[in-house]
């Protein structure tokens, strides 16, 4: 999956010759009312701790998907699954379908929510595989079977995920908070905001609530937004969906209303329609609102009484940004790195020949000691033409040693994108290795529009 700043995460399909079987669902113990589990905010998106048939596992936990998906098996040979027959699957992106197998009667528990009647989508294989561009391992995805069971409650800024059974939870008065109406189509959750288009006109847009997006905004037509003279927009490798590469345009909305909240000069994509070819369009949908828009607000989802409650957090006000410096790292496995360090080593030494009471001597030394460790190996996946990365030589599949004279495995992989979308004028210099030969870059981050 690839990423600028924004790593976007589509998984919007339809199943062949297959329909959805019923079943009980997520539930509470006995006496249990309500959970909390700490989650990770990568790159926009909560990655929650999930335990498959007594395996943990890592997922996306995404509004905007309708089944439990399972990938990256290979990592995890030991999974053990329920029933299974041969499926195929498709969803947003230009390629093919892909293989998958659609096993029933699993065990899934998240904190103390579990479902002991799961069905999973398990596409096998590395052709959908997302832990290299998230730099942490992510094994699935789960959404629709895990919301429309709880009223969930999202901390973006705590990074906590807190879900109450529905039958006894209760919204208390908020005079900071705003309610929106949840509308659902297909068991996916949509709700209305107003942009401001290119002639300066505020207009209504239906958009799915896409938590698994780390995008602000996607949406379907340009028609209203992009200008060619003036550009307004540039084109990019927005994603990868369940059915291969996503590509479009980027650019800027001079406002987005959300309930009572407004933001302005917010980032927006719009994905060519080859991409978009397999989507079965609601047709009142205009498009997404993802992760960089949510993760600037605590949410409150609720399936059953059809809610969406925001409150702003601390990140509210925070500009929204494009990868300033055109690069695309991934995370290319491990290697080992070999680092000499000194240990100080205090002797005391006794003298035979005087008086063992006077004569104590110190002998100070410092040893000269080398420490092997494996580290994560960052490669540049991607560039975008005629950015400051480009234009100081740098090419795909680079190895990138350095960042400002600090080895790049000291670097989560999300710091990295953040470095690369904090500051205009910032100066970066990276250590490359290029086919054996080490080298260095420097480049300024230069807004893309």
């Amino acid at each position: 999956m690839i990423f600028t700043r924004s790593f976007l995460i589509q998984f919007i399909f339809f199943l062949l010759a297959f329909k959805m079987v019923s079943q009980e669902g997520f539930r509470f113990p006995e006496g249990v009312r309500k959970d909390k589990v700490k989650f990770e905010l990568v790159n926009n998106l909560v990655v929650v701790p999930v335990t498959v048939n007594g395996t943990e596992l890592s997922f996306l936990l995404d509004t905007g998907v309708r089944a439990s998906i399972i990938f990256s098996l290979e990592q995890r040979d030991s999974l053990l699954l329920g029933d299974s027959m041969p499926v195929t699957l498709r969803g947003l992106g230009g390629g093919a379908p892909i293989e998958a197998l659609r096993s029933e009667k699993n065990t899934v528990r998240l904190g103390k929510a579990f479902d002991d009647n799961h069905t999973l989508y398990v596409v096998y294989g590395s052709s959908l595989n997302l832990s290299p561009r998230m730099g942490t391992p992510i094994h699935g995805i789960i959404g629709y079977e895990f919301f429309k069971k709880f009223t969930v409650k999202t901390n973006y800024a705590g990074e906590r995920l807190t879900f109450y059974s529905p039958e006894t939870y209760s919204f208390r008065s908020c005079s900071r908070c705003s309610d929106l109406r949840l509308g659902f189509y297909s068991g996916k959750p949509f709700i209305d905001v107003s942009l401001l288009d290119k002639y300066g006109k505020e207009r209504d847009a239906t958009l799915l609530l896409d938590s698994g997006s780390s995008d602000a905004i996607w949406l379907f037509g340009e028609n209203d937004f992009i200008s060619k003279a003036p550009s307004n927009y540039f084109k990019d490798f927005l994603g990868l969906g369940l059915s291969g590469n996503i590509y479009g345009k980027r650019s800027r909305l001079d406002m987005v209303s959300v309930g009572d909240f407004m933001l302005q000069d917010v980032n927006v994509s719009f994905p060519d329609t080859t991409s978009l070819r397999e989507l079965v369009f609601y047709d009142e949908r205009d498009g997404s609102i993802g992760g960089d828009m949510l993760r600037r607000f605590t949410i409150w989802v609720d399936y059953k009484g059809q809610r969406l409650r925001l409150r702003k957090n601390r990140s509210f006000s925070n500009p929204f940004h494009y990868n300033m410096s055109g690069l695309t790292i991934q995370h290319d496995g491990l290697e080992v790195y070999e680092e000499q360090f000194s240990v100080y080593q205090s002797n005391e030494v006794s003298d035979q020949f005087q008086n063992k009471e006077k004569n104590v001597i110190s002998a100070n030394t410092f040893l000269k000691q080398t420490r092997f460790s494996l580290v994560p190996r960052y490669v540049v996946a991607a560039i975008r033409p005629d950015s400051p990365g480009a234009k100081a030589g740098l090419r795909v599949d680079d190895e990138i040693i350095e960042i400002n004279n600090k080895p790049a495995h000291k670097f989560e992989l999300y710091e990295l994108n953040a470095l690369f979308t904090s500051e205009e004028g910032k100066e970066i210099e990276l250590q490359v290795r290029r086919n054996g030969r080490q080298f260095k870059v420097q480049f300024k981050l230069e807004p893309v529009l």
